[in-house]
């Protein structure tokens, strides 16, 4: 029962941790290391952003930026809104990232490729779905059609980004979303190519430094990097609620060893006439201690091993759109919750190992 417990209190931990691994693995595989995002100064995410027109039209000849074939500046603006799907597991709707991007920004967004149909068609109502989003909701599969704004747009096509939060967007016509939603003069962020990580680095620090254009330029990664504070309140309560258990679990140890210390007290007696002294019997009764931790995390990994890859979904408090993403059991996440176990076994078994080794070998020898 006490390894059972252990078991337990890793099992909530791991689950955590797989949970949230699994979420930054998925915005981390979402940006690009040459790409940079930039925002009106001071947005938090492109929902909150305002960018104009006219600061599009001044950045996009900037030094750094990389050329398309064609010699076109790598410079897609984009305007991001949120719509609301039915979905049978959620009564009442969720909602999804709905993007409009141009030509540019799907080359920028060099991992993308058309699992199924194909790209939208410029000036019309047609949209292309992640497959999240298409596996996920029946009216967003290919050939469906979705209600927004002034019409419906029709699914064409099904993309797939590989572990990435664009499996959990819809893309459209840039301008044809901005003239739906009334944004055609000032819309979300723009997202650009560098031509190398040097010329990154300067193109960054060129564009927050531009008091003309009032923008906030970040790598893409790195902009990604802070999404995962999505996953912060789950986070924060699964902990909690470990550390409770923990506490439990502790104590839980500590009674199965004073109990052993209690039965065992003719054999301390024998070991200590024979010679072992009081630091071999602490380390014994502390080495049984974490012998039992160690069977409890083991129990408690194979009782998460079945989350692994497991796909689920998560809605930000910062883009208000679902990201769907999977758990991750890495082996560095199993060695930290084997740690943890040993750790609290070894709080719950060091004073009973401490009692035992205390003994003076008449005592025990008396005990019955």
């Amino acid at each position: 029962m006490t390894a059972l417990g252990l078991a337990l209190t890793v099992s909530v931990l791991l689950s955590v941790l797989a949970l949230v691994d699994g979420l930054r693995s998925t915005f981390r595989a979402s940006g690009d290391p040459l790409n940079i995002l930039v925002l009106r100064s001071g947005a938090p995410a492109e929902l909150m952003s305002n960018l104009p027109r006219v600061a599009y039209n001044a950045l996009r000849y900037k030094p750094g930026i990389a050329r398309t074939s064609s010699g076109e500046p790598m410079a897609s603006l984009e305007v991001v809104t949120v719509i609301s799907l039915e979905n049978p597991e959620h009564p009442g709707g969720t909602t999804i990232s709905f993007r409009g991007v141009t030509p540019v920004g799907i080359q920028i967004r060099r991992r993308i490729v058309i699992q199924a149909g194909r790209w939208f068609r410029p000036g019309y109502r047609e949209v292309v779905v992640g497959g999240s989003i298409a596996a996920r909701y029946p009216e967003a599969r290919l050939g469906g059609q979705l209600q927004f704004g002034r019409g419906t747009w029709i699914v064409v096509g099904v993309m797939d980004a590989g572990n990435s939060s664009i499996n959990s967007e819809i893309f459209c016509d840039l301008n044809q979303l901005a003239s739906d939603d009334a944004r055609e003069d000032v819309l979300s962020s723009v997202l650009l190519r560098a031509s190398d990580p040097l010329a990154k680095a300067a193109l960054i620090k060129n564009l927050n430094e531009d008091p003309q254009l009032e923008v906030d330029a970040v790598g893409e990664t790195e902009y990604y990097d802070r999404q995962t504070v999505s996953a912060a309140p789950v986070q924060f309560v699964g902990l909690f609620v470990a550390a409770i258990m923990a506490v439990g679990s502790s104590f839980s140890a500590m009674n199965t060893m004073y109990a052993a210390v209690a039965r065992r007290s003719k054999e301390i007696g024998t070991l200590r006439v024979l010679g072992f002294s009081r630091r071999a019997i602490l380390a014994s009764f502390l080495v049984e201690s974490l012998l039992l931790a160690a069977v409890g995390g083991l129990i408690g990994c194979a009782l998460v091993l079945p989350l692994n890859n497991l796909t689920s979904s998560i809605g930000s408090f910062t883009t208000f759109g679902e990201t769907t993403f999977q758990f991750r059991l890495s082996p560095a996440i199993m060695e930290t919750g084997m740690a943890f176990v040993l750790l609290i076994s070894a709080c719950g078994g060091l004073l009973p190992a401490c009692n035992a080794a205390r003994k003076e070998i008449l005592d025990a020898l008396r005990a019955v």
